[in-house]
């Protein structure tokens, strides 16, 4: 008997599930396409869970000690891990080991936040894609801007480089990434398939090109390493002579990546949409969409998950470390309000 597909409807290896146990920790995956950030657990060595939550078309993430910034549709959204909420939790208690709670939301506007982090003195700064800059997050304004490459002459809600990546190390950011070198509104379209670039920060020096929608620039082990989307390729680029590497072949248009460890948990997507950035990328007919896990020391990969239903594309993976099943209560969900944490104690408001 055949059995009727469900939503989020999942496969993966066995080693993903082991991976997950054996690390300690949990996965946060953002998807546009579906609207939720859904976090990832392996309840054993031998079987995953996942929580999905509904946010406004999320995309990029930052994660910092116990918080977690959420990038959506015209909002941040940011939540603290409040481990000791966790096992009082009502509708489950003694399942979950933290709990991540809204406390602030930053009403940006609509600005096509991509990549985030928390810098070395707790700013919240994000590549604002939609204006071809880096802007702080915080309450006095939808946005700060503080830098824009060289080649963007004004501030303009018009696309133009579509700046989507940022590789920060010890709290400062070192490197941007862009699909394309243009001034113009949407430039960068005409020349997806190569266009791209990784510039250094401040400077705007470009010190990579020839990129395919490069995104998810990162830092390991003094390396730089950089996905180059529409091969479906982890490249390592060499920070001083730009010299491009192929670690490993993906297997799909690859966007999200953090490290745990010696592994990399990276995220690729289908782009099966009628979408006229991607529907016409050769790797777009083959892709799918999940989570692959790379084993950086040599270069392969050690599993992955895959969805069936429901997920197509996914923006962003963090790793969730020193968690096994954390739950999360995005900002619509009325239990939320039924929280109530201070310095010293946490509570759950009965109905």
């Amino acid at each position: 008997m055949n059995k009727t597909p469900q939503p989020f409807d999942c496969s993966y290896t066995p080693q993903f599930a082991e991976l997950l146990h054996n690390l300690g920790i949990s996965l946060a995956i953002s998807t546009y396409q579906a609207g939720k950030v859904i976090i990832l657990s392996a309840v054993d060595k031998d079987k995953l869970v996942q929580l999905p939550r509904t946010f406004d078309s999320p995309m990029g993430m930052a994660t910092t000690k116990d918080v977690l910034a959420v990038a959506t549709k015209d909002e941040v959204v940011v939540l603290r891990n409040s481990k000791s909420s966790a096992p009082t939790y009502p509708p489950k208690k003694n399942v979950y080991d933290g709990m991540y709670l809204p406390r602030a939301t930053y009403y940006t506007g609509v600005v096509a936040m991509h990549d985030m982090a928390f810098m070395s003195n707790n700013d919240l700064v994000g590549v604002n894609t939609s204006f071809s800059c880096l802007c702080k997050i915080d309450d006095n304004y939808s946005f700060s801007p503080f830098w824009q490459p060289p080649f963007i002459k004004e501030l303009a809600p018009e696309d133009r480089c579509h700046l989507n990546g940022m590789a920060v190390e010890n709290g400062e950011i070192k490197y941007l990434s862009a699909l394309g070198k243009t001034n113009t509104i949407q430039g960068w379209r005409e020349e997806k398939m190569n266009g791209g670039i990784v510039m250094e920060y401040p400077s705007g020096k470009i010190i990579a090109d020839g990129l395919g929608m490069p995104h998810s620039p990162r830092i390991y082990n003094d390396e730089l390493y950089i996905l180059n989307s529409t091969q479906g390729e982890l490249l390592k680029i060499n920070r001083t002579t730009g010299k491009k590497e192929v670690i490993c072949q993906l297997g799909g248009f690859a966007r999200g990546m953090s490290r745990s460890g010696d592994y990399l948990f990276i995220g690729v997507s289908k782009l099966r949409h009628n979408s006229t950035a991607f529907n016409d990328l050769p790797i777009a007919k083959k892709s799918f969409s999940g989570v692959i896990a790379v084993y950086l020391p040599y270069g392969s990969i050690v599993g992955s998950f895959e969805y069936t239903m429901s997920v197509d594309e996914i923006y962003d993976v963090k790793v969730l470390p020193q968690l096994k099943r954390p739950s999360l209560l995005s900002p619509n969900m009325e239990v939320s309000k039924n929280s109530i944490v201070t310095p010293e104690q946490s509570f759950w408001k009965e109905n």
